[in-house]
């Protein structure tokens, strides 16, 4: 692939990067609003509506990220090669694309549907798991090994950058768990108006996931610098 092939794919992976950052801002603005009790319960229903919208970008960025980042290490002028041999030909890509398309579709499917079809909802997360899984020991391996997969330009940085992608999506599981008491809560709000116990349980489940979500914007921000950055990288 030339040079200007592989600038396309820098091109989506920092269009990834943009829209997944901007729209977990949206998300954290308007989860504002859903918990606010000085707003009337339709009000703060329409807020729910947005921040649910908003929150399948970064969703979906998180997915794409894996493919576009693997077509990356394949497409570079410094690609992985062991004894001459090409660690990620045709066939490896179109598989992880395959891979990522199965994956993508159980997350939109999981959003929309809430969760409700189990066997969706199984897979999404046996999937995450499986990826957290791989990436972090493949992740591992590149910060830690000589060489490693053949490298030799130092690419620690990248190592830092798997790593970096799992516990993103790690914070994103933690995030679903946290918000597991929220659904019935906001249902008996609606139902039951604002001043009730509902209150406290939306409360505590929404800023319960502060800490994930600064772990997810952090990590994300961190993996930005060091793919423009590449400390330690002998290019």
């Amino acid at each position: 692939m030339g040079p200007h092939h592989y600038g396309w794919w820098i091109l989506l992976h920092l269009v990834l990067f943009v829209f997944w950052l901007g729209g977990d801002l949206g998300v954290f603005y308007s989860s504002r609003f859903v918990i606010n009790p000085d707003l009337t319960p339709p009000a703060r229903a329409t807020a729910l509506a947005i921040m649910s919208g908003l929150d399948l970008g970064p969703k979906i960025c998180l997915v794409l990220f894996l493919p576009s980042g693997v077509t990356l290490m394949a497409e570079s002028p410094h690609g992985a090669r062991i004894f001459g041999v090409d660690l990620f030909p045709w066939w490896s890509l179109a598989l992880v694309w395959i891979i990522a398309a199965v994956w993508l579709a159980c997350t939109v499917i999981t959003h929309r549907t809430h969760g409700r079809i189990a066997a969706i909802h199984r897979a999404d997360l046996t999937l995450r798991t499986a990826v957290i899984a791989g990436m972090t020991a493949a992740g591992s391996y590149t910060l830690c090994a000589h060489d490693p997969f053949g490298v030799t330009t130092n690419p620690r940085w990248l190592g830092g950058k798997i790593l970096l992608y799992c516990a993103a999506i790690a914070a994103g599981l933690g995030i679903r768990i946290t918000l597991r008491s929220f659904g019935p809560a906001f249902g008996r709000m609606l139902a039951e108006g604002s001043g009730t116990e509902a209150e406290t349980v939306l409360r505590r489940s929404v800023n319960g996931c502060l800490p994930y979500v600064w772990v997810i914007w952090g990590s994300v921000l961190a993996a930005a610098a060091l793919g423009v950055f590449k400390p330690g990288a002998h290019l």
